[in-house]
């Protein structure tokens, strides 16, 4: 599977400009190649991100996560959401499956991976929680 190059560059822009808040990316099964499908602007929440995920077809996904530390130090961290719901088609489910590991070596500066196949598995408590710190801003 390619990697469209403009997923690499708005990668690369969320990581060291933050001009997005999170970034989805869609394979054309027809080019055969992953494409970003949605920009997040900077000002979006969760909840604008959750909801650009589609219900029934699967999607990868990057979140910048910020957060405070228990020192009271601002940080941020690059989430990698792999979005398989269950309700989606099997030929997608191991589509999404077989190109993760490659597309998410595209993407240099991940740092947390999340696998979801419900919104449970994904709500703010689940991801706060992965990260275990004091104060999250969304």
């Amino acid at each position: 599977m390619a990697v469209h190059d403009d997923c690499k560059l708005k990668f690369m822009e969320l990581k060291t400009k933050r001009t997005h808040r999170f970034i989805v990316f869609k394979i054309e099964e027809k080019q055969k190649q992953v494409i970003v499908e949605k920009l997040g602007e900077p000002t979006e929440t969760y909840e604008n991100f959750t909801a650009s995920l589609p219900a029934e077809e699967c999607r990868y996904a990057v979140f910048d996560f910020d957060f405070v530390t228990e020192e009271n130090v601002q940080k941020s961290r690059i989430f990698f959401i792999a979005w398989s719901p269950d309700t989606a088609k099997v030929r997608s489910k191991m589509i999404y499956a077989s190109s993760k590991d490659r597309f998410k070596r595209e993407l240099d500066g991940i740092q947390v991976e999340l696998q979801a196949t419900d919104p449970t598995e994904m709500d703010w408590t689940n991801l706060c929680q992965t990260t275990s710190y004091k104060t999250v801003h969304s």
